[in-house]
């Protein structure tokens, strides 16, 4: 009989809340960023963020490889999870270097980005919720 293991758990995975807590963080970076562009206190709040939202991508690549050795599953997200770091660096370099023309770009891209995996993944249907046992 052969044994069939599957990606997708029911609930909250270690991948799924590295995912959600890397979007918050690009969020709060937006957020962060607008108070930087219109105020002298936003400096501080976006550093800090920019090294939450850096380990929040640290956090999804180590999440998204734990999911993928055991299970045997997809190589795909830890594609996307080292994409998002790679992103991650370029956009604090960008920072570092005040280039605010393509930081502010990079940082929607990457917003937009991190939205649709968080939509795919939890939207992402469980053997029991989609009818079939596995």
């Amino acid at each position: 009989m052969a044994v069939q293991t599957t990606a997708h758990q029911r609930g909250f995975t270690f991948e799924r809340v590295a995912i959600a807590l890397q979007t918050m963080a690009i969020f709060f970076q937006a957020v962060t960023a607008g108070l930087l562009l219109s105020s002298a206190h936003g400096e501080v709040p976006h550093s800090v963020g920019a090294r939450v939202m850096y380990g929040a991508s640290m956090l999804y690549v180590l999440a998204a490889i734990l999911a993928w050795r055991p299970g045997g599953g997809s190589p795909r997200p830890v594609a996307y999870a080292s994409g998002f770091l790679v992103l991650a660096s370029v956009q604090v370099v960008l920072g570092i270097a005040h280039r605010p023309s393509l930081h502010v770009p990079l940082g929607v891209l990457m917003f937009g980005l991190s939205v649709l995996v968080l939509g795919r993944t939890l939207s992402a249907r469980s053997p029991e919720r989609s009818g079939t046992r596995p």
